[in-house]
C-alpha cells in the first residue's frame, strides 16, 4: 500500500508524459497532495476547478436517472490530457486522482491503466 505522496510521485515518474498529479477531495475542492505542476499548471487551482467538473457530472447523471459509477473523466486540450479518476473502495468516497499529461509524449491508454494500478495500491 502506498501513501498519498508516494502514489503521486509514482504517477509522475512512471506514467510517460506526466506533468503533475494531485489527490483531491471533491466535497471541499481541496488538494490533499500534489506533485509536479509549475507556473503553467497550478495544481491547487486545477483541483478546485476539476471539482466543479466532477460535481456537474454527478448532477447530470442524477437528473438523467443514471445509476452508474464514474470511472474517469477525460478532458482533451490542444497540448494536454487531463485525467480525473474517481477513487473507489472503503474510505475513498469523495476523492479523485487528477493527472495532467503532455499530449505529445503520453500514451493515454497506458496512463489510464497505470493510474488504475496506482489507485488500487493507494491507502488514504
Amino acid at each position: 500500500m502506498a501513501n498519498t505522496e508516494a502514489a503521486l510521485k509514482q504517477a509522475t515518474t512512471v506514467i510517460e508524459g506526466a506533468l503533475g498529479a494531485a489527490l483531491v477531495d471533491y466535497s471541499s475542492g481541496m488538494a490533499l497532495g500534489t506533485v509536479g505542476g509549475g507556473k503553467d499548471l497550478d495544481l491547487t487551482v486545477a483541483a478546485a476547478g476539476n471539482t466543479d467538473v466532477v460535481r456537474a457530472k454527478f448532477r447530470t447523471m442524477e437528473m438523467l436517472g443514471m445509476k452508474d459509477e464514474i470511472e474517469d473523466i477525460l478532458i482533451t486540450l490542444g497540448n494536454q490530457y487531463h485525467l480525473i479518476r474517481l477513487l473507489k473502495g472503503r474510505g475513498n468516497s469523495g476523492l479523485f486522482l487528477y493527472l495532467a499529461l503532455d499530449k505529445s509524449r503520453a500514451n493515454l491508454a497506458m496512463a489510464r491503466h497505470q493510474l488504475m494500478r496506482i489507485e488500487a495500491e493507494l491507502e488514504v
